[in-house]
């Protein structure tokens, strides 16, 4: 087994190994475990969160063994980035993977669980949430502070951003599913555009989102941001309807 501990939980390490050990057979499910299963352990009188990455085909078994990092060496690598670049993300805590002389077995990533008021997922769905232009406004700030900072987060959807009250009127954002990402040294303006077309498709939710992303990147108007994100995220949706028919049509001459 090859295991990663944060310095600072490294006196639980074999608390930890016991844990990963028992995973199949212990612990509270968390979310609907659709890919990756998901679940709640205490480690004395703190809650964490251990995900189990999907065991992968042959062929990347091979891949995440010889070539590549795993899912779990990323997300922790990439947490750990995050917080020295001032970003939200649950604390990473350790991350393990079984492998043999094929490849990568299975993989697991350690972090603590933090518990939210709301993802951004609930800004979309309930369009009457309580103060939802103003903790719109400062995701977008989060947001830009992103781009800023050079980090492109590939997975920056709607379920993927942990939102806690923190103050009367004020939010902290959390990033979570970490493990796709790029490091730039500076994202150019189509990059940032193309980065946040997956989070709505609703048009009033866009043009807040670029007024307020337009008080910050002076070299761009809020119509030309406006125009830019609109037209990303249509090209998007486009993109996703088109896979979702194909995957329809494959499924119906299969049956």
């Amino acid at each position: 087994m090859i295991i990663e501990v944060n310095p600072n939980f490294l006196k639980y390490t074999s608390n930890l190994l016991s844990i990963i050990k028992d995973f199949r057979t212990s612990g509270v499910v968390f979310g609907n475990g659709k890919r990756n299963t998901i679940k709640l352990f205490e480690l004395e009188n703190q809650t964490i969160n251990i995900k189990s990455f999907k065991v992968p085909h042959l062929f990347n078994r091979i891949v995440y063994k010889y070539f590549r990092e795993s899912k779990a060496k990323r997300s922790y690598e990439y947490a750990t980035t995050l917080l020295e670049k001032g970003i939200g993300t649950p604390q990473p805590i350790a991350y393990f993977e079984n492998t043999n002389w094929l490849g990568l077995k299975d993989s697991y990533y350690v972090s603590e669980h933090l518990v939210t008021e709301l993802t951004f997922r609930e800004l979309i769905t309930i369009p009457d949430y309580p103060d939802h232009e103003n903790i719109l406004r400062q995701f977008t700030r989060f947001s830009f502070d992103l781009h800023e900072k050079g980090i492109e987060f590939l997975d920056h959807s709607p379920g993927n951003t942990l939102i806690k009250k923190v103050s009367e009127n004020q939010y902290q954002f959390y990033l979570v599913d970490l493990n796709r990402m790029n490091f730039h040294q500076q994202m150019t303006f189509e990059q940032r555009m193309k980065n946040l077309r997956r989070l709505t498709r609703k048009k009033e939710m866009i043009a807040i989102m670029s007024d307020e992303y337009a008080k910050y990147y002076r070299t761009k108007t809020h119509q030309e941001i406006f125009d830019t994100m609109w037209e990303e995220t249509c090209r998007f949706r486009e993109g996703f309807e088109r896979k979702k028919r194909l995957k329809k049509s494959l499924k119906f001459w299969k049956s």
